[in-house]
């Protein structure tokens, strides 16, 4: 265990505990007695008041003016703290500056080597953020607002390929992070059911004097699961579903939004779905055609089957069209009757 971690331990000990004495201390971290003092002059050095008591009675403790003292990390801790901040930030976390201040209150608590191993150890990790219009920031912060709030929200909101956006007012009920994007899912007033709204496409947000009450114990990320269970065909029977094919390509099958909820197993060559048969003889045939001769589908043999037809299909469609090059003889020049 490395020495900073070592003192640590000895100091929830101490914290945790009346009075130890060196040796105890020494027994417990698998250090020797001299390693102990050495760590208490160090920690009474970095103001912590550490006492050692000699005598029959005696032994090592923290004065009770210590219990208000800030929590403690060790490099682990530390490490993990840091690189969860990157994923935040690379996530859009509309609260980034505030875990910053956080995380430099942390840092700077640390003496200079703790805080060149602390850099060491998060410097092979790194997030690359994903381009998002400057107003998701806010928006997320309004929208998590207006949810603890429970307060109806109006926003302008422009769909897929829409020309322009439209006007509607929804209940939000929380956020939700899927796919590299952030989603509101709210009661829509205008449809009268929950929906999911993609943030980056709201031009337009302003709070209403309306109140609302949150579905108690409700998820966001419990809704995205129902929302792909609703889309199933039926109850029907299930089927196993192998596909084979290169890490990446299979990284792109199982992170499909519909698909990765019937992930049951996954290699490095191989993964394996169950799903009812109903739905994926309506919807995978034609996803999985996409991938061409990337992967290989290794059962059922009823979904072999269909799509070794939908390829037939294709084909021949293409070989009952005329060639566009034969037709060129009969388009007349320009000037020529």
């Amino acid at each position: 265990m490395a020495k900073w971690d070592n003192m640590l331990s000895m100091l929830w000990m101490l914290r945790s505990e009346r009075k130890l004495t060196a040796a105890q201390i020494a027994d417990r971290l698998e250090i020797s007695v001299r390693t102990v003092y050495r760590y208490i002059d160090a920690l009474g050095a970095s103001g912590v008041p550490v006492v050692a008591e000699s005598g029959h009675d005696g032994g090592i403790r923290i004065l009770e003016s210590f219990k208000e003292t800030p929590l403690f990390f060790n490099s682990a801790e530390l490490k993990a703290l840091v690189d969860a901040s990157k994923f935040a930030q690379g996530a859009g976390y509309p609260y980034t500056e505030v875990l910053e201040s956080a995380l430099k209150k942390v840092e700077n608590g640390l003496h200079e080597e703790q805080r060149h191993e602390l850099a060491l150890q998060t410097s092979g990790l790194d997030v690359i953020s994903h381009a998002r219009p400057p107003s998701v920031v806010p928006m997320l912060r309004d929208l998590e607002e207006a949810a603890k709030d429970g307060r109806t929200v109006r926003l302008a909101y422009r769909k897929a390929n829409a020309e322009q956006a439209d006007e509607r007012e929804i209940d939000p009920y929380g956020l939700a992070y899927d796919r590299n994007e952030w989603y509101a899912v709210a009661f829509c007033h205008r449809s009268q059911a929950v929906r999911t709204f993609r943030v980056d496409r709201i031009e337009r947000l302003e709070p209403t004097e309306t109140r609302f009450e949150k579905p108690e114990r409700f998820s966001a990320s419990a809704f995205f699961r129902d929302q792909s269970e609703r889309e199933r065909e039926a109850e029907g029977p299930l089927a196993i579903i192998r596909i084979e094919g290169e890490p990446d390509t299979l990284n792109a099958v199982c992170g499909h939004w519909h698909m990765r909820h019937y992930l049951i197993e996954r290699t490095d060559r191989e993964a394996r779905f169950q799903l009812d048969v109903p739905t994926m003889n309506k919807y995978l045939p034609a996803y999985l055609m996409t991938f061409g001769t990337a992967i290989r589908i290794r059962e059922p043999q009823d979904l072999r089957r269909r799509i070794r037809e939908m390829a037939c299909e294709i084909a021949e469609h293409y070989e009952r069209e005329p060639d566009p090059s034969s037709l060129t003889k009969f388009v007349k020049k320009p000037g020529v009757r």
